[in-house]
């Protein structure tokens, strides 16, 4: 650290006796090597092995750094160390930089002292000016204020021949002789105004803290300081080296490249049933697939399974509890649900078939066979006739039970058997037309499922392929040095699992 205007070691005379010193930040830290325990500050001691641990409150000290622990009544009483001020475990000294100081003192070993003790020259003044020392002779004097100043002997008069011999510009100025008189200014490199010529500064805190002292000028520290692939910025005068983004090592001398494998989270998932795993910064997450809720991580559960699970004026559609009457009945009829059950009957004042359409009923002359027929004793989705003065039920074509039960081989899922669904009032194979190309299909709780087969990949929607290699569904495209796999659905190269990008560079 900077010392009197020199950058010396603090370290001698700091710590204790068998402590070690190390400095971090110019700052010195005290510490016991490894087999010693103490106060680094004081003395650090051998620690015997076997020895039972110490019952000293103080040891090891909860107090922090630059303080000093002290047991009282088996309690720790923390303080902090002779010149340093503050509260433990917050001990600080009293400056560490001289901005820290008043303008007319700077920071010497971290105190703020006058910067003029020993910094001038014999017989010479000093003054402080923004923490930094002056010196100049006195008026009557010459010499180098920064060695020796003197007087100019009483015998020997100066000659006058030049009004810059002698110079009475000061040191590190320049005197030129302009109309007979003198025009000073500072010789290159040193700011200020004759007699007070300076350099640029002295120590680090006369210049700005992106800038430090070297060779009296403010200079970049970081010119120089760190190793290869290494970056470099600078805090408070000092050069902090830290390795650039994708590489590891000593900043100071050389850092390498991070050979990166990138994990999956999602594989292998750790959802549960009905569930999808998706990733995003490293970390997966588990939701419900559509339609369905509940614990992803457990398990994911659809709203109905069976038509008994919603209430009893819908019915379970797809999984879903809706209204099933919508799309059944034919025009001019009406729909009700009983038990989850859609019945279609017309209209009052229109007759027909309710599923396909009902029509206005004509006004007729009433007779004895409308008489026993109209209105129908027979139920929905019955044929009335009369016989032999009689009405005669039966269920229309298409239709099951007997009247007034007539009603066609399904209306929801639930009545038809678990790998058919109920279409057009049919039980139906659902799979027909539904997958894509080489895809295989199998029908759970009424609905298909689309899987591609072993050893292929894709959509099982549109079209599956077959697996080639460890790199499947990706084109290798060559640009240069660069090597680039477009994707289709996953890639695997060299074992690294690439992230599912559009375009992932290998």
């Amino acid at each position: 650290m900077c010392i009197r205007n020199k950058c010396r070691n603090p370290c001698p005379g700091t710590c204790g006796q068998h402590s070690q010193c190390d400095m971090i930040n110019h700052i010195p830290v005290c510490s016991c090597p490894t087999g010693y325990t103490g106060d680094p500050f004081i003395t650090c001691r051998v620690l015997r092995k076997g020895s039972k641990p110490s019952l000293d409150p103080c040891n090891p000290s909860p107090c922090g750094t630059n303080s000093i622990c002290k047991s009282i009544e088996s309690h720790a009483v923390c303080s902090c160390i002779s010149g340093y001020i503050g509260t433990p475990p917050s001990c600080r000294p009293e400056c560490v930089v001289s901005s820290e100081c008043s303008a007319k003192r700077s920071c010497v070993n971290y105190k703020c002292t006058d910067p003029c003790l020993g910094s001038c020259g014999l017989n010479a003044r000093c003054e402080v000016i923004n923490h930094s020392p002056i010196c100049s002779c006195l008026p009557g004097q010459t010499g180098d204020p920064f060695e020796s100043c003197f007087e100019f002997p009483a015998t020997v008069k100066p000659k006058i021949e030049s009004p810059c011999d002698p110079s009475p510009c000061g040191p590190h100025s320049i005197c030129q002789n302009v109309n007979d008189g003198p025009v000073c200014s500072c010789q290159n490199n040193y700011v200020g105004t004759p007699p007070n010529c300076r350099p640029e500064c002295l120590i680090n805190p006369d210049c700005h803290s992106s800038r430090a002292c070297i060779n009296k000028k403010c200079q970049d520290p970081c010119v120089g300081s760190c190793g290869e692939n290494a970056e470099c910025s600078v805090i408070n005068h000092a050069a902090i080296c830290t390795c650039s983004t994708g590489f590891t090592g000593n900043p100071f001398i050389q850092c390498v490249q991070l050979v990166e494998v990138t994990l999956n989270p999602c594989e292998p998932s750790p959802c549960g049933s009905n569930a999808i795993c998706q990733r995003k910064d490293n970390a997966g997450a588990c939701t419900c697939i559509e339609d369905y809720h509940g614990n992803p991580y457990e398990g994911c559960q659809p709203e109905c399974t069976h038509s008994s699970d919603c209430q009893t004026n819908k019915a379970c559609l797809r999984n879903k509890c809706v209204d099933p009457c919508p799309g059944i009945c034919g025009p001019q009829a009406q729909c009700s649900v009983v038990n989850h059950i859609p019945t279609c009957t017309c209209q009052p004042g229109y007759i027909g078939e309710p599923f396909s359409g009902c029509t206005y009923e004509p006004v007729t002359e009433p007779t004895r066979a409308t008489e026993l027929c109209n209105p129908s004793p027979c139920g929905p989705y019955s044929i009335c006739k009369q016989i032999n003065d009689q009405a005669v039920c039966s269920c229309q074509d298409s239709y099951f039970g007997s009247p007034p039960n007539c009603k066609p081989e399904c209306l929801v899922n639930s009545e038809c058997p678990q790998n058919r669904a109920c279409y057009k009032n049919k039980c139906n194979d659902p799979c027909p037309g539904t997958c894509g190309l080489g895809a295989q299909c199998r029908v759970i709780n009424h609905n298909p499922l689309c899987s591609c087969p072993s050893g292929s990949t894709g959509d099982p929607f549109s079209r599956c392929y077959e697996e080639k290699g460890g790199m499947r569904g990706y084109r290798i495209v060559k640009l240069g040095e660069r090597v680039f796999a477009k994707r289709y659905d996953c890639i695997r190269v060299k074992g690294i699992k690439m992230k599912r990008l559009k375009v992932a560079v290998v």
